[in-house]
């Protein structure tokens, strides 16, 4: 069953291939014999009743250098495809949040993927305020002695934006730290938005494992070392992927928010584990389906690709 596959994401020239987990998803696509249709988020627009995109048909191919091609730009209507992916990177800003309202206008007619309507109301670090009894003590707050209580009360607290991503603007305030207030007088003098505080998780030193769920189900992990004198451990920072099983406890989390996850339409998600604790789940542009495979010989993407088709064949 052919289908016509719409990539709304960054530019693709710049990914890398042997970890961008949208390039892994089009080859497979591709390989399945569905149609590929390549428009970056600035060039999709609604005129006169319908949401179109400007854009180009698109060949992939694991090729260092020449990794695809490019057709002749058009314009398309979007509800004449049979499936779009929402896979620009954060920052979770207005211009994300309006592209999820302009493709909720054609879906499910059109399986956008994820729904946009539960991407744009459970970003990141916020659907897990759902699960506190699995998260970590978490705050959200803009205002300063707010703050000062949360850490007075944990002590030793990670401080970041709300609606950041990749590791950006992620501190850790240790007990003898005096940051916290230069380091708020600085987020809110950059923007208007809250930010989060959770409670510090020593076993981040071992890894903070990225657990893929497709449907609901998880389907592997990879866990993310921190390098030394390192609090983050995301990739693209120089955390270290390794290779991790699932343990008890990640199958109960898994089990109480697969569910959810399925409900809201959330195909693909990786979440974040430290410990035993759950601190994010990713829904805007999960990764780690390369390593995952990799490591496990996991086919994530073609897990993902068997939902979707299922659900266009009308079976899901």
């Amino acid at each position: 069953m052919g289908l016509k596959v719409a990539f709304q994401m960054d530019p693709i020239g710049a990914i890398n291939i042997d970890a961008d987990s949208t390039f892994r998803i089009a080859l497979e696509a591709q390989a399945r014999g569905h149609e590929l249709f390549f428009y970056t988020p600035d060039q999709l627009f609604f005129r006169e009743g319908r949401v179109l995109a400007r854009g180009k048909p698109l060949t992939v191919r694991r090729e260092y250098g020449n990794h695809f091609t490019l057709g002749e730009e058009t314009e398309i209507d979007l509800a004449e495809w049979d499936v779009v992916w929402l896979r620009q990177d954060p920052p979770f800003d207005m211009g994300y949040i309006t592209t999820t309202h302009l493709l909720e206008r054609i879906h499910p007619e059109t399986l956008v993927v994820n729904d946009p309507f539960w991407v744009r109301n459970y970003p990141e670090k916020l659907l897990v305020l759902n699960f506190p009894d699995l998260t970590p003590p978490t705050l959200i707050a803009r205002d300063l002695l707010t703050i000062r209580a949360f850490k007075a009360l944990h002590g030793d607290i990670i401080l970041k934006p709300l609606y950041g991503n990749g590791g950006a603007g992620v501190f850790r305030l240790d007990p003898s730290d005096r940051n916290l207030a230069s380091l708020h007088e600085l987020f809110t003098g950059m923007s208007r938005e809250p930010l989060i505080a959770q409670k510090f998780i020593p076993a981040v030193e071992k890894g903070d494992k990225r657990i893929i769920l497709v449907n609901g189900e998880p389907v592997g992990a990879i866990n993310r070392v921190p390098a030394i004198g390192e609090t983050r451990s995301n990739l693209h920072v120089g955390g270290r992927p390794e290779k991790i099983g699932l343990t008890d406890r990640d199958q109960e989390i898994c089990a109480r928010i697969g569910p959810l996850l399925r409900e809201k339409g959330q195909i693909f998600v990786g979440i974040d584990v430290i410990g035993d604790w759950l601190t994010e789940i990713n829904v805007t542009s999960p990764t780690g389906i390369q390593e995952l495979e990799r490591f496990d010989g996991v086919n994530a993407a073609g897990k993902i690709w068997e939902v979707i088709e299922a659900k266009r064949a009308g079976e899901g």
